[in-house]
C-alpha cells in the first residue's frame, strides 16, 4: 500500500516538553509552520481529537491526528522528548516519541492508511532505537524518509 505521506526537515523536532498540551502545541506550531497551515486551527483540532481519547499509541509513542481544508496529503511531523511524559496511552507507559499527522479534510481510507503505515513503524523496536539514538534532527529526518521510502517501495 502506498501513502503519499509528507515528511518535511522543518517538521521534526528534539524537545523539552513536560505536558500533553505543551506537546500538543509544539507539534500544532511544527505542523503549521512546515506544510503552510494555521496553527490555531492545527491546535484546537489535535486537542478536540485528543479529547475523544488519548492518541497515547502505547510502547512510548503518541500519534495526535487531525484533518485540515488546507492540505492536499497526509502530512507527517516528529517530537522525540527529552525526557517521556505522560500521555494516558493505552499501556500506561510514558511517551518520548509524538508523531502529529494532518490529512486533508476528505481523506477519508488516505488518513486511516497514513494512521496504520505510522502505526508500523513505530511498532519496529529496532527503528525506534534508531530514533532515539539519533544524534540530531537531521539523522531522524534522513531515518524516517528512508523507512517511509521502502515501505512504499
Amino acid at each position: 500500500m502506498d501513502v503519499n505521506l509528507a515528511l518535511s526537515p522543518q517538521a521534526i523536532a528534539f524537545a523539552r516538553l513536560d505536558t500533553k498540551p505543551k506537546v500538543l502545541a509544539r507539534m500544532a506550531q511544527l505542523l503549521s509552520s512546515a506544510y503552510g497551515l494555521d496553527e490555531g486551527e492545527v491546535l484546537e483540532s489535535l486537542e478536540a481529537r485528543e479529547a475523544l481519547g488519548s492518541t497515547g499509541f502505547g510502547r512510548g509513542v503518541a500519534i495526535p491526528h487531525c484533518r485540515s481544508k488546507d492540505i492536499r496529503r497526509p502530512s507527517l511531523a516528529v517530537i522525540r522528548l527529552d525526557t517521556p511524559i505522560d500521555f494516558a496511552a493505552a499501556d500506561a507507559r510514558p511517551v518520548s516519541l509524538v508523531c502529529g499527522l494532518v490529512s486533508p479534510e476528505n481523506a477519508g481510507a488516505t488518513h486511516l492508511h497514513a494512521l496504520a503505515a505510522i502505526s508500523r513503524l513505530t511498532r519496529d523496536e529496532t527503528m525506534l532505537q534508531m530514533l532515539a539514538d539519533a544524534p540530531d534532527t537531521d539523522a531522524a529526518y534522513a531515518l524516517l524518509t528512508n523507512q517511509f521510502l521502502r515501505t512504499a517501495a
